[in-house]
């Protein structure tokens, strides 16, 4: 079985642990997804900067709409996030 190391909370530092903070801003928790792309910080902050996009910037949509649209996609495809 692959084995993909996680960087946690405790062994953040620089940008990557600017982008745990906000996770844990955010969410109250640092999500294994966002852990999946630790050994790459510069992903995971453009992976954030496009959801900060999509979910807050503007658009036709209003907030909530998004979520539903968001939230119907990860149970269709089984997703837990």
């Amino acid at each position: 079985m692959p084995h993909l190391r996680l960087v946690s909370e405790d062994e953040a530092d620089g940008l990557l642990k600017e982008e745990y903070d906000d996770a844990q801003e955010r969410a109250g928790k640092v999500f294994n997804i966002l852990k999946a792309m630790s050994l790459n910080p510069p992903v995971l902050k453009a992976s954030m900067d496009l959801y900060k996009a999509i979910m807050f910037g503007e658009s036709g949509l209003s907030r909530r709409e998004r979520e539903l649209l968001a939230t119907v996609t990860s149970a269709q495809q089984d997703c837990h996030y």
